[in-house]
């Protein structure tokens, strides 16, 4: 299982190869990508920040989509630091035997993620404005 928080590019493919089980009929993968606009302005940028018990969050969260009998392997990273567009922010791989299966278990993967982990992100914007985005 791959569970891991970096500042090293993310490679969705790794991932997909982490999960692979002969066992498996399905691997579903997800990548956040890091897009040019937000709320109808350019963002030229990200930079995500994160706790440092970040990582301790992700491997639960990882642990608990992998405990689901369904699932066969599981591997989640989230990238910090200055992302530029089009960089992988999120990359979640799930492996089960069969589609709808696979589909469910990543989606749940990618939004219990996005909903615990302590990551915090600053869009900077063409206009010269920023703005800090799940920050308490």
């Amino acid at each position: 299982m791959i569970a891991t928080v970096t500042d090293a590019p993310l490679d969705l493919a790794a991932h997909e190869q982490a999960v692979a089980d002969p066992a498996a009929g399905a691997v579903v993968s997800f990548a956040g990508v890091v897009r040019d606009h937000d709320g109808g302005r350019t963002v030229t940028l990200l930079e995500y920040e994160s706790h440092p018990s970040a990582e301790a969050v992700l491997k639960e969260v990882a642990a608990e989509i992998a405990a689901d009998p369904q699932v066969r392997a599981v591997a989640v990273s989230h990238r910090v630091g200055v992302l530029r567009i089009g960089d992988v922010a999120l990359a979640a791989a799930v492996s089960t035997a069969h589609r709808a299966q696979a589909f469910d278990a990543c989606a749940r993967l990618v939004d219990e993620v996005k909903a615990r982990l302590p990551v915090w992100k600053r869009q900077a914007f063409a206009d010269g404005t920023e703005e800090w985005v799940n920050c308490p």
